[in-house]
């Protein structure tokens, strides 16, 4: 069983996760875009140390507190390789990350499996991140919508075909998005209306 503790931080009011499976010291976290010192506090409080850092995309809403954190925590950073291709004034800078997600799309870290899922759109190396029944959707798929596809670097069209495959994956998943409220990857299928 995982635990997901969510903090809500920044001008863009962005969904940072924290994730650890349930008694472990260890943990992930996904997408911290601002108040490192925050996402720091809570991982304290929790009694967590924070073994890696995973970004569903490189927008600088998302990954904004990543260098202090790692800085902080000498922790891994993971990313998508063609989220390198993004224009600096999307990132906010140079992107920060020590390694890239493998082709095969599993991950193991924290003591979890973690499955890594390539759904370009929104960013060219966009991906959604598994764990267990939980999906981190990253600015893939919202509640009722999806992610916007008219930055530089985004593809309408890739989003299309992303957003067909998470409603083609078997089974139901809780989703964790990278704003507003989380839902279910089977409430979406049936009352979003970029899923059907």
């Amino acid at each position: 069983m995982i635990q997901i503790h969510t903090l809500t931080l920044g001008l863009y009011q962005t969904n940072c996760y924290i994730v650890h499976k349930e008694g472990s010291k260890q943990c992930v976290v996904i997408d911290p875009g601002y108040d490192a010192n925050t996402i720091l506090g809570r991982a304290a409080l929790l009694g967590l140390q924070i073994e890696a850092i995973l970004l569903t995309h490189g927008h600088f809403d998302h990954v904004g507190a990543v260098a202090a954190l790692a800085a902080d925590t000498d922790c891994r950073v993971f990313l998508k390789e063609e989220e390198l291709s993004l224009p600096a004034a999307m990132t906010a800078g140079p992107l920060f990350y020590t390694d890239l997600y493998e082709h095969t799309g599993t991950l193991s870290v924290a003591g979890m499996e973690i499955r890594v899922l390539h759904t370009p759109g929104h960013t060219p190396g966009s991906v959604c991140l598994m764990i267990g029944d939980a999906m981190f959707s990253g600015d893939t798929l919202f509640a009722g919508s999806m992610g916007r596809c008219d930055f530089p670097g985004s593809n309408i069209f890739d989003m299309r075909k992303s957003l067909k495959k998470l409603k083609e994956l078997p089974g139901d998943y809780r989703v964790f998005p990278g704003h507003a409220e989380s839902t279910t990857l089977e409430f979406e299928r049936k009352t979003n209306p970029y899923l059907r």
